[in-house]
């Protein structure tokens, strides 16, 4: 099974200029927990999450832009997915981003791996 079989397809994404109040009324109305951050010109500039957003609770005026990471975790569409456990695990993230020839073509988060699992696609050996 590869990230392509798995990831979600439908990315719903911000822009860095958009509210704090935005981005949470996206991933609350959408029921995602993070969503990539592009520019007007679709360029991927990182991504937000439910942490982000947590994390600056209290604070006043802030922009997408300013509570964001920049630092973009990626795998290709035809990446083993059990490569994608091992990297979410090790870099303790939630998600990642798949790409293809430079384009973002899905998202794959915790959630799309524990369904794989269910639904019998993947199997969890012992090591």
């Amino acid at each position: 099974m590869i990230a392509q079989d798995i990831m979600t397809r439908n990315i719903y994404t911000i822009s860095p200029e958009a509210s704090v109040q935005e981005v949470a009324q996206l991933l609350s109305r959408e029921r995602i927990s993070g969503a990539p951050v592009v520019d007007k010109d679709g360029k991927l500039l990182g991504i937000v999450t439910q942490a982000d957003i947590i994390w600056n609770v209290g604070r006043d005026g802030l922009r997408v832009a300013d509570i964001m990471n920049p630092e973009i975790i990626a795998v290709d569409e035809k990446t083993p997915v059990g490569e994608i456990a091992i990297l979410m695990s090790k870099r303790h993230i939630k998600r990642v981003l798949v790409m293809c020839d430079g384009k973002m073509v899905g998202i794959i988060s915790r959630a799309d791996i524990v369904q794989a699992v269910a639904q019998g696609y993947l199997v969890v050996r012992p090591w």
